[in-house]
């Protein structure tokens, strides 16, 4: 069932215990969760939502996209919906803004799924910071953008492109930048040390850097799925699926992954 909460816009369908909520990367929507709807739907609910600015979501009056008001708006749904303990998927940024999330209210996660999830970017060097929000901020904004999409969707399908380029173009500049300023200020790591539930990052070859989070946060689990693009879920939704299965029966067989 679609709708709005807060002027969040929501999918929320199916039932059964411990239900799983997803938050989907820099551009994103719930339709980039379909595939893993249709499946959990099946056993349990499943809630995805766009997060401000994005999808059929609103922006914030005020500009805000911080990691952490990010966060607010997965407490908005899971509040107004009466989930009090809940699974956690995040893909790519969606990864920073889960982590925040279940730092912030552990005791509500029964068990955290990073996606590609973002990295420590405050590591990087300010110059080349600076220099990449400059350009993001001028005209040449469409080229770099997309420059920069293209490198993530290597390696996935001509349909998964397609959709991941559509989906780009239809969010609006001021969301993209504004969440490239926060991500670049934002360091995951104290979020997901202060979460000791079960916990798994599936990633990508993209995602092998000294800035990933499975090589910053102690103990963090990963397996890497190859020969896909930034976008996993879309490009091996079967794979993937499969890795998510096991990772929720460990959950609820109580037992760490």
């Amino acid at each position: 069932m679609a709708k709005k909460i807060s002027n969040i816009y929501i999918d929320d369908g199916g039932a059964g215990s411990l239900p799983v909520v997803f938050v989907h990367s820099l551009a994103g929507n719930t339709h980039q969760w379909a595939a893993q709807l249709r499946h959990i739907r099946t056993m349990r609910r499943a809630v995805a939502l766009d997060l401000r600015g994005h999808g059929q979501s609103l922006p914030p009056a005020n500009g805000d996209y911080a990691i952490e008001s990010m966060a607010q708006d997965v407490q908005t749904v899971v509040d107004q919906l009466g989930i009090e303990r809940f699974i956690l998927v995040g893909h790519s940024m969606g990864g920073s803004v889960a982590g925040a999330y279940a730092g912030a209210d552990p005791e509500r996660v029964a068990g955290l799924l990073l996606v590609d999830p973002s990295g420590d970017s405050t590591k990087m060097p300010i110059e080349q910071v600076q220099q990449y929000l400059g350009t993001l901020e001028s005209e040449a904004y469409s080229n770099v953008v997309e420059g920069y999409w293209s490198q993530l969707l290597t390696g996935s399908s001509e349909t998964t492109q397609a959709k991941l380029m559509q989906d780009l173009r239809d969010t609006p500049k001021a969301t993209v930048v504004g969440v490239f300023k926060a991500l670049f200020k934002y360091n995951p790591v104290p979020a997901l040390e202060r979460y000791d539930g079960p916990r798994l990052s599936v990633i990508t070859a993209i995602n092998e850097t000294p800035f990933s989070v499975h090589h910053l946060v102690p103990n963090l689990p990963h397996k890497m799925l190859t020969g896909t693009g930034h976008w996993l879920q879309l490009d091996k939704p079967e794979e993937f699926n499969r890795i998510m299965d096991e990772f929720l029966a460990s959950i609820d067989n109580g037992r760490l992954f």
